[in-house]
C-alpha cells in the first residue's frame, strides 16, 4: 500500500471533488508533494485534515478560520485525538449560537407561516415606524433582538 495517494484517490476516499482539493491546497489547508510528472501526491494523513475541513464548514467556520485552526496542528505527524479535542473544544460556543439561531428561525417560521393569520397587526416581525432600526443593521428580530415596546 502506497503511503502517497493521487488526487483521484483522495477525492474518492474523502468524498470531496478534486477541484475542491486543489482549491484547499491553494488556500494552504492541505499540502501535496509533486511526482516527477508534476502530479499531486498526498500523504494519507491529508484525509483527516479534509474531514476536519468538511466538518468545520458544516459548523459554520469560514475557510480562513479553518486555516487558522489547522495551523495549530502539528505539520510533521498525524494529529492525535488530544490534538483534535483541543482544537474542537473552542467551537462549543459557536455551535450553541448556531443552534439558538436555528431555533429562532424554526419558531419564527412556525408562528408566522404556520399560524395562517397573515396579519401584520399580529405578526411578531412587523416593524411599525422602523423601530428595529434602533437595534442595528440587518434583520434584527430574526437574529434574536426583541421589538422595542
Amino acid at each position: 500500500m502506497s503511503t502517497l495517494l493521487t488526487i483521484g484517490e483522495v477525492s474518492r476516499r474523502s468524498g470531496v471533488a478534486s477541484s475542491a482539493l486543489r482549491f484547499y491546497e491553494e488556500r494552504g489547508l492541505i499540502t501535496s508533494e509533486r511526482a516527477g510528472s508534476g502530479h499531486r501526491r498526498f500523504p494519507r494523513t491529508v484525509l483527516r485534515r479534509i474531514a476536519f475541513v468538511v466538518f468545520a464548514q458544516r459548523v459554520g467556520l469560514t475557510l480562513g478560520e479553518i486555516g487558522i485552526e489547522l495551523s495549530k496542528l502539528p505539520p510533521d505527524r498525524a494529529p492525535t485525538r488530544r490534538d483534535w479535542s483541543r482544537l474542537s473544544s473552542t467551537w462549543t460556543a459557536r455551535i450553541d449560537q448556531r443552534i439558538a439561531e436555528l431555533e429562532r428561525l424554526k419558531v419564527g417560521l412556525t408562528e408566522c407561516i404556520g399560524c395562517g393569520c397573515l396579519s401584520l397587526e399580529r405578526c411578531q416581525l412587523a416593524n411599525p415606524g422602523d423601530r428595529a432600526a434602533s437595534l442595528g443593521p440587518g434583520p434584527r428580530y430574526w437574529v434574536g433582538d426583541r421589538p422595542a415596546g
